[in-house]
């Protein structure tokens, strides 16, 4: 939009802060229950491994592979999903996806071999491909980059919550048998049919663009449209914008490796989180569940502080980079002891930092390109970043089908935070100081 904006209204920061606020409260919760809503479903075989072992006959090297065979299928439908977003718009692509995962996730109650569970959980990866990177790009195109990685830390707190609100309903379900089918079965029909009745309801709520906001004032909109317009005309400047400045681009590359350090710790622990907490106690199924809120509670309030002072500072390089290496030293402590309370309290804080490092990640990726460049490097860096998520579960299954225990995958995944952390600190704009 061509037109001006007063320049005492910029320079106040009262417009800003008003406009923001406004963003927040209209767009985080819906968001965020859509992504409780997919990250619930992409994590929830974690609890079914506790019935599916006994009544599959699945190993841990089976179950490893199936956790992380998703994120193969995830990465081949990245690109061309976020590129069709960028299209289509938003709410029509978005509405699609949730449709298609919803009913794959219920028809996990079809699995009976481990072939037919690895083929689900990608055909599952496959459909969620576009979804988090559409949310990253979509918010991207709403928020200044001065609360970017506040929004972006906000939003991923669905993360945890997904844990805090599906680790006592996943445990409770696995009880649930009726009809001729077991819990895990009961579990994943429950959980996947909510994506399916939320898919018509982001037809009618999300807008495409900042322009479409009614709930906006006008000169809120077009200060908004006039601020995005002007960060996509300066990041141009140090960026080609177009599909080969994304591919090109050594940083995108390096971030592409920092993701996959923060995956491999994320999927890794949470999706043995269930198995690790029966391992180290006598709980039940629900009594799991419950145990396993503990971790994601302290995790969502140390990703939004952690986001706030990435946001207040400017130095998202360094929050990254802190966030790694913290992650890793915790992982690092967890791996040596047997002891319930002392190994919860180290894994919770090795997740707790892992996932702090989401909001200053997102917010130094999105600050290297615009444009066409920005969704196809948001979809490199989720896909194959996200093959992170495929290494993490597997090696720790891996090693404990080996006689490693859970030890021997927390060593390994340690040791890929601190080259995250390492190559977070590499990570930088041309001209711009180190932090």
């Amino acid at each position: 939009m061509s037109s001006p904006i007063p320049n005492t209204a910029v320079a106040s920061g009262d417009l800003e802060s008003v406009v923001v606020r406004k963003l927040l409260w209209r767009l985080l919760p819906f968001l965020f229950l859509l992504y409780i809503v997919n990250y619930l479903d992409r994590i929830n075989v974690g609890f079914a491994a506790l019935q599916m072992r006994t009544q599959l006959g699945f190993s841990d090297e089976v179950f490893g592979t199936g956790f992380g065979i998703f994120f193969w299928g995830y990465m081949l439908l990245q690109v061309p999903s976020n590129l069709a977003l960028a299209r289509v718009g938003a709410r029509r692509w978005m509405s699609g996806i949730m449709v298609v995962w919803g009913i794959v996730s219920c028809l996990m109650i079809t699995v009976r071999s481990p072939h037919s569970f690895y083929a689900m959980r990608f055909i599952l990866g496959a459909a969620e491909a576009g979804f988090f990177p559409g949310i990253i790009l979509y918010l991207k195109n709403w928020f200044p980059a001065t609360a970017r990685g506040r929004a972006v830390a906000l939003f991923m707190t669905a993360n945890p919550l997904a844990g805090v609100i599906g680790g006592p309903i996943s445990g409770a379900l696995l009880n649930l048998h009726h009809f001729g089918l077991s819990g895990w079965q009961w579990m994943f029909i429950l959980e996947g049919f909510p994506a399916v009745l939320l898919a018509a309801t982001v037809l009618f709520t999300l807008k495409d663009h900042p322009r479409d906001a009614t709930w906006l004032e006008e000169h809120e909109r077009l200060w908004l449209t006039v601020v995005l317009e002007n960060e996509h005309r300066e990041t141009v400047k140090v960026s080609r914008s177009d599909f080969w400045g994304a591919v090109v681009n050594w940083r995108i590359w390096l971030l592409m490796i920092v993701y996959f350090g923060l995956t491999a710790s994320a999927y890794g622990l949470i999706l043995w989180l269930p198995s690790y907490i029966k391992s180290l106690s006598h709980l039940g199924n629900f009594g799991i569940g419950i145990v396993s809120v503990i971790p994601y509670v302290v995790t969502a309030l140390a990703m939004v502080a952690v986001g706030a002072r990435s946001d207040k500072s400017r130095k998202h390089r360094m929050y990254l980079a802190g966030s790694a290496f913290s992650a890793a030293v915790f992982l690092f402590i967890a791996a040596q002891t047997g002891s319930i309370v002392s190994g919860l309290a180290f894994v919770t804080l090795a997740l707790a930092a892992t996932f702090c490092m989401q909001g200053p990640f997102w917010a130094t990726a999105t600050s290297l390109m615009s444009g066409t460049a920005a969704a196809v490097a948001i979809a490199l860096i989720n896909s194959f970043g996200n093959l992170g998520g495929y290494f993490g579960p597997y090696i720790i299954g891996a090693k404990r089908s080996s006689g490693a225990g859970f030890r021997g995958g927390m060593l390994v995944i340690t040791a890929s935070l601190v080259l995250a952390g390492i190559l977070s600190l590499v990570v930088r704009q041309r001209g711009q100081r180190p932090s």
